[in-house]
């Protein structure tokens, strides 16, 4: 197989990425390299199988390589939620023991990041905040009621918080009410995945700004990889790149590129803390999923976060009039929360692009003898990529274990898109639909 791949091109004003302190030069892909597994894309689940392929295999080289630099992507630009609870679509399915699974996976996966996190000292804001689902008017209040039945169901600890007690920790009286579970940590997530970068086994090799522009079988089990300044031949590879997978012909139309865009705050002063009145260090979903996601980090930023484009051509398909506009959004979701803070600007406004599919199922497993995917997280990368990335690894190298098996039974081949341009009308009309209904949420 020989393939020209369409490469990530995201904007540069991403707030996380930006408040972090100047990384270190990285290294470059360059010359003619061997080894005997490749890891591509250095995000969670590109991360966790190169350093799970690094325990299991001391003596073996295995170089993880991504076209940018580690947290400009995906993984370094989400809201910096790590959840455990499945997201609605999931928690709807009708067998019990297959919500389980996916608990129970999730909550491997946290343990495994709390775990590195303290063994490496890395310092990203990592918080066992727990996590706010929260309802403005019917709309929302009907799909949080839903939300509670679930978790009912589930067997799950939840609280219900009412306006008044909800408003001491958000420091508004925007929301009617919401449920707060326990089970989700925050962080900031350039900080965690620069951290985990920092801290991979000593035989595992990172090179960033390397693009992989061609990707070669070269007779049996064997791969090249071809760059701009230099090849890797392999005979294990292994795909930690999201939407990017169909990039190297891998799971044509069964993904859907979907950017959602975030702003935020500089950190608020004395005064304006004062004003806002609210605490630190807390995160809030919308309990109808196209509504506003909310969040005060540790050092005084708001962050607003809503607003979704179909990007077919990924950062390409956006532009800086779409993200003055996208601003403008957040503007008024912001001011509508925080009328206190209306001087406060946004120093930051981003997008990000991840992976759905229309039957929100994920894949995992072997694409073709010697090449193996996580691809299609669903909304839920920080934790199901980092556990999806660990078993890849294990699956790579023969093993098995009861993870291995559950990760197997809950996930499956999304399902085929219809052709563009009915592909692009349809989805476009859905978000539009979406918002137009939630707009009582956003």
């Amino acid at each position: 197989m020989s393939k020209q791949i369409n490469l990530p091109h995201d904007d540069s004003s991403c707030g996380w990425y930006a408040a972090l302190s100047q990384q270190p030069a990285c290294k470059r892909l360059h010359g003619e390299q061997r080894a005997d597994y490749v890891v591509i894309g250095a995000g969670f689940a590109g991360l966790a199988a190169a350093r799970r392929l690094g325990e299991l295999m001391p003596d073996k080289r295995i170089i993880l390589v991504d076209a940018q630099r580690v947290a400009q992507g995906a993984s370094g630009r989400n809201s910096g939620f790590v959840i455990d609870l499945p997201h609605k679509f999931a928690l709807e399915h009708p067998d019990p023991a297959h919500k389980q699974r996916l608990l129970s996976l999730n909550r491997a996966a946290i343990a495994q990041l709390q775990g590195l996190i303290e063994r490496h000292g890395i310092d990203c804001q990592w918080s066992h905040a727990g996590k706010y689902q929260g309802a403005v008017g019917q709309r929302g209040l009907a799909y949080l009621a839903h939300f509670e039945q679930l978790l009912k169901n589930l067997g799950e600890t939840f609280r219900l918080v009412e306006r008044d007690e909800l408003a001491q920790v958000l420091g508004n009286t925007y929301y009617s009410r919401a449920i707060f579970t326990p089970g989700c940590y925050l962080m900031q997530p350039a900080a965690l995945v620069t951290g985990l970068a920092h801290s991979l086994p000593e035989n595992v090799e990172l090179l960033e700004e390397s693009p992989i522009t061609r990707l070669q079988r070269k007779g049996q089990g064997g791969w090249l990889l071809q760059g701009s300044q230099g090849t890797i031949r392999t005979a294990q590879l292994l795909l930690g790149t999201s939407i990017f997978t169909q990039e190297f012909g891998y799971l044509r139309n069964r993904l859907l590129p979907v950017m959602t865009f975030a702003s935020w705050t500089r950190p608020l002063n004395d005064t304006e803390l004062a004003a806002y009145g609210g605490q630190l260090d807390w995160g809030l979903t919308p309990a109808d999923h196209a509504g506003t996601t909310v969040r005060m980090t540790q050092d005084r930023r708001l962050i607003i976060r809503n607003t979704y484009k179909h990007v077919p051509k990924y950062g390409k398909s956006t532009s800086d009039a779409m993200r003055e506009s996208v601003r403008d959004d957040h503007r008024r979701a912001f001011l509508a929360r925080f009328p206190q803070l209306a001087d406060v600007p946004f120093s930051h406004t981003w997008g990000g692009v991840y992976a759905i599919s229309r039957n929100f199922t994920n894949f995992f497993g072997e694409l073709e003898p010697g090449v193996f995917a996580s691809a299609c997280d669903n909304g839920v990368g920080a934790a199901w990529g980092t556990i999806s990335g660990t078993l890849l690894a294990e699956m790579a190298v023969g093993g098995d274990s009861a993870q291995l098996r559950d990760i197997q039974t809950v996930t499956g081949m999304p399902s085929l898109n219809p052709p563009e341009p009915f592909l692009g009308l349809g989805v476009r009309s859905r978000i539009r639909l979406a918002a137009w209904n939630s707009r009582s949420e956003l």
